[in-house]
């Protein structure tokens, strides 16, 4: 992944707002590195690779019913559904201004396409549901040879303050209440038959797998943009590099979240 892509946190907050605030958590910035030029946004009309839709009868991980009255109470459409899911997400934070780090359209739809490029090698820019972080990347050298400067890292102070005082049982009923809405989000993004939740699931999983980097990450800059060194590293899904990007420490934290979501989003008994 270029520094471009990491340097505009986008990916590292839908990675965590958009997974763990589930849609999922987030987390996704996130996925820019920026340096000198931003990359190009994908093209109107344009959709991201698609996997194979999984079929209605291969459910692996039913949602749970959303909690108390919520099941109950009705649903906006999608796309009317801006305020009433910032709104909730509100609730489940107080005092933690959620609403300062998310693009105020189509909510649900970019955290559901946020998630579903995650374990691609490219997301799409302009489709990332949460605003970039602060501050310019950092980078520890030259072109030729270079490290990723630590005091990046404190770029996502503000958003890393945020998941780990998230309460996962409050955002997990969010997504619960509003399921239905990210499953028709997920239906329109081109899978007809698949099951957002298995997505989700499957996602964290891939976001859990994420290899622990605690040396210097080395760089280079072949061109425009930093990428990794290693190759092995830069053949890494969008969402590994996110988290490598963050840090060791705060990715620790993104993947405590995300194994605390994946407990609860998976708690339904299958039905045969």
């Amino acid at each position: 992944m270029t520094y471009d892509e990491f340097d505009r946190p986008s990916y590292a907050k839908p990675l965590i707002i958009a997974v763990i605030v589930v849609a999922a958590a987030g987390l996704g910035g996130w996925f820019y590195w920026h340096s000198q030029k931003a990359l190009p946004k994908m093209p109107v009309g344009a959709q991201p690779e698609a996997a194979a839709p999984l079929s209605a009868a291969r459910i692996e991980h039913p949602v749970p019913a959303a909690p108390g009255d919520a099941a109950k109470a009705p649903l906006p459409e999608l796309n009317d559904s801006d305020m009433a899911v910032i709104d909730a997400l509100g609730d489940a934070a107080p005092g933690l201004n959620l609403a300062q780090y998310l693009v105020p359209e189509s909510v649900i739809r970019h955290i559901v396409v946020t998630v579903d490029n995650l374990p691609r090698q490219k997301v799409a820019v302009d489709k990332r549901p949460v605003t970039p972080a602060a501050g310019a990347f950092i980078a520890d050298g030259d072109e030729l040879h270079a490290t990723l400067d630590k005091r990046n890292f404190r770029r996502y102070e503000p958003i890393m303050d945020v998941i780990r005082k998230a309460d996962m049982q409050r955002f997990a009923a969010v997504y619960l209440r509003f399921y239905p809405l990210f499953q028709k989000a997920y239906q329109d993004l081109g899978y007809p038959t698949g099951y957002f939740n298995d997505r989700l699931v499957n996602v964290i999983d891939m976001l859990l797998a994420t290899p622990q980097i605690t040396g210097p990450i080395e760089l280079v800059r072949p061109n425009v943009m930093y990428v990794f060194a290693d190759p092995k590293l830069e053949a890494l899904p969008a969402g590994q590099k996110v988290l490598i990007r963050l840090g060791a420490d705060n990715a620790a934290a993104v993947k405590a979240k995300l194994m605390e979501l994946r407990a609860i989003i998976t708690a339904a008994v299958p039905k045969h």
